[in-house]
């Protein structure tokens, strides 16, 4: 008895030694160092595959998603330019993200849709500070509510055409954050956007011919939530960018501003709303106001932006600066007992809890509209034209597991008759029954103008 006592005692303490030797094993990496090994655990949680160290102070994962979409465009007046119904792969994303120590992480995320590469999310973070977050490189501002939810977890296919216009999305910075239960707050630094190739040719050619500088934006923003429990809370929020003209704009209009959007569709192409090139800017204050809250599965969401452009005074003798704005409002229940659900750390929405084992329903509305007309008081070789619209949509999600959706999407777009996407595209009848494309010659009887038509849209998505 007393043998095999002390027999299980050293195997006892054999293991513990072999454990600990094996924590702090050792290797030669393939550039001759000497580095620590460490055994990491594989696990699948909710689909995506994650490595973790045995103490939890390494973490390492992949996050995967697949987007494919259709969409067919009908009811537009008989004189309009041709919608074309099409197919597109829209996201194909493939992250690698990590949490090297407790307090420091990184992230690449590339965009391979459509055979075209982008690189998105490039990041270099520092989380050790409690409630607080300092990150250089790549990344979305934290700006908008709608920009910054993942698009896995929007409740329309589509940001709103606002989102789109005005919202900052990822640009190289510097960036820092604030969060606890009741309030966030951020501020960023940007400087070019970082896109596809095109965008880094404008920024090297802008620098190496001209000597430019990339030009400078700061953003600030502020959220507080009097409520934030798992299954109810109430979003309120406000942001301000000041912004000045990048060298990633196009070549030859630098120090120029330019808004321009589709109506909150991707597959056809057509971008009725365009100021054009807005030449010798100064800077543009680009703010926010929104309001969002959630209880069980009701979730809503609304916000108004506003751009002013401020024109180079030594360029351009002009009286106030230009004006666009916009709004949106939408909603979303889901319908076999799911609840919504809020990201504290990010202020954005986050994936829906499902009522059922399979998964769930969900039915969505909407209603926005985009104002980029300003002209009123103006002389004639100083108003913008960029034309405003109105949508209504509805929205049907199924979600399948935690992983699979299929979204389905119904919009009404009513574009006024400024919007010609500058001056390529009909926008009514001239006095002769004619198609135009000049606003000014329109003379349609019963007072209309502008292309208005229908749109059915449908994704398949998949998240690992």
């Amino acid at each position: 008895m007393k043998k095999t006592v002390l027999l299980m005692a050293a195997l006892v303490l054999g293991s513990m030694a072999f454990a600990q030797t094996e924590e702090k094993a050792q290797a030669i990496d393939q550039y001759g160092n000497t580095v620590d090994v460490k055994k990491l655990e594989a696990s699948s949680r909710d689909g995506i595959l994650v490595f973790e160290s045995k103490n939890k102070d390494y973490k390492f994962w992949l996050d995967s998603r697949v987007q494919v979409d259709f969409g067919a465009y009908f009811g537009q007046q008989s004189w309009a330019d041709p919608i074309g119904n099409g197919a597109s792969l829209r996201r194909a994303r493939f992250a690698v993200k990590a949490q090297i120590t407790p307090n420091w992480y990184g992230e690449v995320d590339m965009e391979l849709a459509n055979g075209s590469f982008e690189l998105k999310d490039a990041i270099v973070r520092y989380n050790g500070l409690k409630n607080f977050q300092f990150s250089v490189g790549s990344q979305k501002p934290d700006f908008s509510l709608s920009r910054n939810t993942s698009s896995r977890y929007l409740e329309f296919m589509e940001r709103p055409m606002v989102v789109n216009a005005f919202a900052p999305s990822r640009h190289l910075g510097i960036f820092a954050k604030y969060a606890n239960k009741y309030v966030f707050a951020s501020g960023s630094i940007l400087f070019q956007e970082i896109e596809g190739q095109e965008t880094r040719d404008y920024v090297e050619s802008n620098n190496k011919d001209y000597g430019m500088d990339e030009g400078l934006s700061y953003v600030g923003k502020i959220v507080v939530r009097p409520l934030n429990e798992a299954d109810y809370g109430i979003h309120i929020g406000g942001a301000i960018m000041y912004d000045q003209p990048k060298t990633s704009d196009e070549m030859g209009v630098y120090a120029g501003t330019r808004f321009s959007c589709r109506n909150a569709t991707n597959i056809s192409r057509k971008k009725y709303i365009d100021t054009d090139d807005i030449k010798n800017t100064d800077h543009n204050l680009i703010a926010t106001v929104e309001l969002a809250g959630h209880v069980d599965g009701l979730r809503l969401e609304s916000a108004w932006m506003s751009d002013w452009t401020y024109m180079d005074p030594e360029k351009v003798v002009i009286d106030r600066p230009y004006h666009f704005q916009g709004w949106y409002v939408e909603g979303g229940y889901l319908l076999l007992g799911g609840k919504q659900s809020y990201d504290s750390d990010g202020a954005k929405f986050n994936r829906v809890r499902t009522g059922r084992k399979w998964g769930d329903m969900e039915l969505a509305l909407k209603y926005e509209f985009l104002d980029m007309n300003d002209y009123e008081g103006r002389a004639a070789d100083q108003a913008i034209y960029g034309g405003s619209a109105e949508l209504y949509g509805a929205a049907l999600n199924f979600y399948f597991s935690k992983n699979v959706k299929i979204a389905l999407n119904y919009q009404y777009v009513n574009n006024d008759r400024y919007a010609n996407g500058k001056g390529k595209l009909y926008v009514g009848l001239d006095a002769d029954g004619n198609p135009t494309k000049d606003f000014t010659k329109v003379t349609a009887a019963d007072g209309k103008a502008g292309v208005n038509y229908h749109m059915l849209l449908a994704r398949f998505q998949v998240a690992f």
